[in-house]
C-alpha cells in the first residue's frame, strides 16, 4: 500500500440464507470510525433477490451485490471466492461471516493492529475464531476479551491425518501472552490482511467446507504471509448449536437434491482436491502451494506433518 494511499477496507462477505445479513451490514458501517472508506462485497445466496433492499440502505453506494439462487450455489468456499472478485484494489481485507457484530471503532483497531503488526512482518495476517454474541430479547449481547491471552488455533484431539484424508478440526486454545502469537491457522470467519492477499492467494471455489481454512493457511504460508492471533478482536460471531439441523447449512434443504453438483460429491470432491494439495503434488497453480516458503518449514512452525500424517505440538504444553 502507497503511504499515501487511502486506507480503505474491502468487507467480504458471503451469505446463505441469512436473517443476520442486515444486521451485519449496518453493524459494520454504525460502528467504523471511518464508515467512507469501506467497501462492502456481499455475495447473497437467498431465495428472493434483496437488491432493493440493499438500494434503500443509507451506504447503498458502498456495497458490490451480488445475489445467487441457493439451487446455484455450490458452498461457501466457492461462495467466497465469488465475494473475492468484488475486490477493486481496496488497501485492506476483512472477511467475516454474514451474522458478525462490531465493536466501536473496529476498523481503526485493525488498522492499528496491522500496522504494529508490520513491524514483525513483511504480509502479517490477523485471524483467530472470534467470541460470540447472542441475540437475547432482540438485543445483542457480548463480553469483550480482557486482552490477555491469544486464541491459538490447534487441530481438534478428535479427528487425526490419515494416508487418504488430510482434513483436520481446529479448535481455538488460549495462551497467555503480551503480544500477538505466530500461528499456522487462518479462521474464515475473521481475516484481516492487506488487500493483495485477495489477488495472492484467491479462495479455491473447488474446495466446499471442510479443508476451506487449511487451504488458505498453507498457501498462504507458502506465499510469504504470516499468520498472528491477536489478544483482542473487535467482531463477535453469532455460533449455531453444533448438532442441530439448519436450513442455512448449505447441505441442507431441498435445494441440495436440485443442484447440478450436490453436497455429498462436493464434499468428496474437495477432500480429494485438499489432499492433493497438502499431501500430493501441491496443485500447481493458483490454488496451489507456493514457492516462497516450503511445507517442511509448514511442518516446524505447526507440528502438522501432512507428508507423514503425524501432529505434535510445538506449544510444548503452554496452551490451556
Amino acid at each position: 500500500m502507497s503511504p499515501t494511499a487511502p486506507p480503505t477496507i474491502f468487507l467480504s462477505i458471503a451469505s446463505y440464507l441469512d436473517p443476520m445479513l442486515f444486521f451485519t451490514l449496518n453493524d459494520a458501517v454504525a460502528k467504523a470510525t471511518r464508515p467512507e472508506l469501506i467497501s462492502l462485497g456481499v455475495v447473497d445466496q437467498h431465495i428472493e433477490d434483496q437488491r432493493g433492499a440493499i438500494a434503500a440502505l443509507p451506504f447503498a453506494r458502498q456495497v458490490r451485490y451480488v445475489h445467487l439462487h441457493p439451487q446455484d450455489t455450490l458452498g461457501v468456499s466457492w461462495a467466497r471466492s465469488t465475494a473475492f472478485s468484488l475486490y477493486d484494489g481496496e488497501a485492506f481485507l476483512l472477511q467475516v461471516d454474514s451474522h458478525t457484530l462490531f465493536e466501536p471503532g473496529w476498523d481503526e483497531q485493525l488498522r492499528k493492529l496491522h500496522a504494529q503488526l508490520r513491524e514483525r512482518s513483511a504480509k502479517p495476517i490477523v485471524s483467530t475464531y472470534p467470541y460470540r454474541f447472542d441475540m437475547v430479547d432482540g438485543v445483542p449481547q457480548y463480553t469483550p476479551s480482557e486482552g490477555r491471552t491469544a486464541l491459538v488455533l490447534r487441530p481438534h484431539p478428535e479427528k487425526n491425518l490419515a494416508p487418504d484424508d488430510a482434513v483436520l478440526r481446529f479448535m481455538a486454545r488460549h495462551l497467555f501472552t503480551t503480544e500477538p502469537v505466530m500461528g499456522c491457522h487462518i479462521s474464515a470467519g475473521f481475516l484481516f490482511a492487506a488487500g493483495s492477499f485477495v489477488e495472492e492467494v484467491p479462495y479455491d471455489p473447488y474446495l466446499y467446507f471442510h479443508g476451506e481454512e487449511q487451504s488458505l493457511a498453507v498457501r498462504a504460508f507458502t506465499r510469504g504471509w504470516d499468520i498472528f492471533h491477536p489478544l483482542t478482536t473487535p467482531v463477535y460471531h453469532l455460533y449455531k448449536t453444533e448438532g442441530t439441523p439448519y436450513e442455512s447449512h448449505h447441505w441442507h434443504g431441498e435445494a441440495d437434491a436440485k443442484r447440478a453438483f450436490q453436497s455429498a460429491y462436493l464434499t468428496e470432491r474437495a477432500k480429494q482436491r485438499l489432499n492433493r494439495l497438502l499431501m500430493g503434488d501441491g496443485l500447481p497453480g493458483a490454488y496451489g502451494l507456493g514457492s516462497a516458503r516450503t511445507m517442511a518449514q509448514y511442518r516446524e512452525l505447526s507440528g502438522i506433518d501432512y507428508a507423514n500424517q503425524t501432529i505434535s505440538d510445538p506449544f510444548g504444553g503452554q496452551l490451556c
